[in-house]
């Protein structure tokens, strides 16, 4: 078995949920999944703020129950992820994060940003010139 964060020792906490409906009512849940591997890589919660920051950025942004913050994951270690599409799933309740994984080596200073999120399915986010992020409803 891999070494689990912080512990070898399995340790659920299956109280997960109700204590971030407690402390932060206004989050929905968020996969993450690289677009190359198919790999689920996490599964975090979103705020409007962090989600308006993802699309804005391209870079996977969250919002961090346990530190009432944003958070994006990789920051520190300059590992973050690139957000290539945001999906929608049909109840708008929850997202996923498409990402490609940036090594740290990979940015070259003066590169300008890159462009905002889009995506081209009917249940994606992309913030249409000129405003913050959108929701496009199912037809």
């Amino acid at each position: 078995m891999g070494q689990l964060e912080e512990t070898n020792v399995l340790q659920l906490d299956f109280t997960k949920l109700a204590k971030v409906a407690a402390a932060c009512p206004d989050v929905i849940p968020v996969a993450v999944q690289n677009a190359d591997t198919k790999e689920v890589i996490l599964l975090a919660y979103v705020n409007r703020a962090a989600l308006d920051k993802a699309v804005e950025t391209r870079t996977a942004v969250f919002w961090s129950t346990s530190r009432n913050e944003l958070w994006i994951k990789g920051a520190t270690s300059g590992e973050t992820f690139e957000l290539l599409h945001v999906r929608v799933n049909c109840e708008q309740n929850s997202l996923l994060y498409v990402v490609r994984p940036r090594a740290a080596a990979s940015a070259t200073p003066g590169t300008p940003p890159a462009p905002p999120a889009t995506a081209s399915t009917a249940n994606s986010i992309s913030p249409p010139a000129g405003s913050s992020t959108s929701t496009r409803s199912p037809p």
